[in-house]
């Protein structure tokens, strides 16, 4: 009789304003699409905050928040509350996160490559879809950031902020839906070419050849991120703090597409960090 597979464990972390309920429904496509070893538990984040845009009309949740505003004592009390979260209920073998949760994930990586980097992780990769490094954890490592990357960061959540207001109209109004029309159809004054990888000298403002040596994130990661997100030059600056990256454009929005082509793509991604850490 064959062995079988040795378990992976993922921990799933949510998105600001949504929950582990929110997330696990979110993922339910591309969970289906993986063996029965890959195991999932979803969190929900410690502080009780406002619900995502129309996530209070099509989810029956509670909506909480990794942090409420963007600060070092947040974000490192986030850490913490990770930290004890695995060393309670681990081990786990990949932690996924979504958008916040994603912010999450990699500040805790980088502040573990600047502060402790002979410990090792409580995790072995990491997947990260729609989320972006926090640049007030990133000026507590000594990285400058510059006007320019400040003003993307302003415009592309002006831009976000703008579509989710739409977003909450068609959920409170489901019959202006049309066929063929996707929810991020139709967004003007996006900051990037989705078909174009910007160089590592000035992503989106960051310049990656000037960053600081030990601000690198060494576990196998993966990034999926959408075409008409807004928030794509987050994503894209995020994946370049990583070495062992492998990038996944789903060319949706700032969300988890669940068609079956999306599904077995990430299911891909997933299966491929799972192996590479097994061996």
């Amino acid at each position: 009789m064959a062995d079988r597979p040795k378990e992976i464990r993922i921990l799933g972390l949510h998105g600001m304003g949504t929950s582990a309920h929110i997330f696990k429904t979110q993922t339910v496509a591309l969970r289906s699409k993986l063996p029965l070893h890959y195991t999932f538990q979803f969190i929900d984040a410690p502080f009780h905050c406002a619900p995502a845009p129309g996530t209070d009309i099509l989810f029956e949740s509670g909506h909480y928040a990794w942090w409420t505003h963007q600060t070092v004592n947040g974000i490192r009390g986030a850490h913490q509350f990770l930290e004890e979260y695995i060393s309670s209920h681990g081990p786990f073998d990949i932690l996924m996160g979504f958008s916040q949760g994603c912010s999450l994930i990699g500040s805790y990586l980088l502040y573990h490559a600047r502060e402790t980097p002979d410990q090792p992780l409580p995790f072995k990769a990491a997947v990260f879809i729609c989320g972006g490094m926090p640049f007030r954890a990133l000026e507590d490592l000594g990285v400058t950031i510059p006007d320019r990357a400040k003003a993307i960061n302003d415009l592309t959540s002006k831009l976000m902020s703008q579509k989710a207001g739409a977003l909450v109209d068609l959920a409170a109004h489901l019959d202006r839906i049309r066929p063929g029309v996707g929810l991020w159809d139709n967004l003007e004054g996006l900051l990037h070419n989705p078909d174009r990888m910007p160089d590592k000298s000035d992503v989106f403002g960051l310049d990656f050849t000037a960053m600081p040596p030990d601000l690198r994130i060494g576990i196998p990661t993966a990034h999926i991120f959408g075409a008409k997100d807004p928030r794509w030059p987050a994503s894209l600056q995020l994946a370049h703090f990583c070495d062992d990256r492998r990038l996944y454009d789903h060319r949706g929005g700032h969300d988890i597409p669940r068609s079956t082509e999306v599904s077995v793509k990430i299911a891909g991604l997933i299966e491929e960090l799972g192996r590479g850490i097994q061996n």
